[in-house]
């Protein structure tokens, strides 16, 4: 038993996941899965869709159910399109950003710095790493990225409402070849756009 004991590799740790992916991944696509649960544990909200990001600084989440939306990172600029209002939101990357999932996940290693980072431990099968925004003003409490077996698996994000947003990724495929295109983003003709559009 002893023996098995000995030769037993030493758990990595989530910390180290973490570093492993900012090392290795400069590109990366999934489908998603989202449930949002309200402070009480009452599941909310059921969405699913697809994202991808390209380092750095470029992403793209598209929600295809229950409502269509796309939001899209070109490196300049975070653009929010929601089909059914035909409303296009836009603001700086440096403003919508910060300290936020997309950062966490897109940015570089500057980005990592507005977060503290510690290792939560396995829980689910899953390392599970937080990272707790050094912004006081940032919207949420929390980040939590678990790693499975072949990598990123999970993400869970709390905020400062007591709302807690799930999201499992589903055919995590890393470093794959992405159409630059995907991070460009025009309003549709007749759309609203509010926000930085200069």
């Amino acid at each position: 038993m002893l023996g098995c004991v000995l030769l037993a590799p030493a758990r990595a740790g989530s910390l180290d996941r973490f570093a492993q992916f900012l090392g290795s991944a400069q590109s990366a696509r999934a489908g998603f899965e989202q449930k949002i649960f309200d402070r009480n544990a009452k599941l909310v909200q059921e969405s699913r869709g697809s994202f991808s990001f390209q380092r750095p600084g470029r992403f793209r989440w598209t929600y295809v159910k229950p409502y269509a939306q796309l939001i899209v990172g070109d490196g300049a600029k975070v653009w929010i399109y929601d089909e059914d209002l035909q409303q296009v939101t836009v603001r700086r990357i440096d403003r919508a950003l910060g300290s936020t999932p997309a950062a966490l996940l897109s940015g570089n290693n500057e980005a990592v710095k507005a977060f503290k980072l510690s290792d939560r431990g396995v829980h689910d099968g899953l390392e599970w790493m937080d990272a707790v925004p050094r912004d006081s003003d940032a919207n949420f409490e929390r980040i939590s990225l678990g790693f499975g077996f072949s990598g990123l698996a999970a993400l869970e994000l709390r905020d400062t409402f007591g709302q807690t947003t799930v999201v499992r990724f589903t055919s995590f495929d890393l470093n794959p070849r992405l159409d630059p295109g995907s991070f460009r983003f025009a309003p549709p003709k007749g759309a609203d756009v509010i926000g930085d559009a200069k």
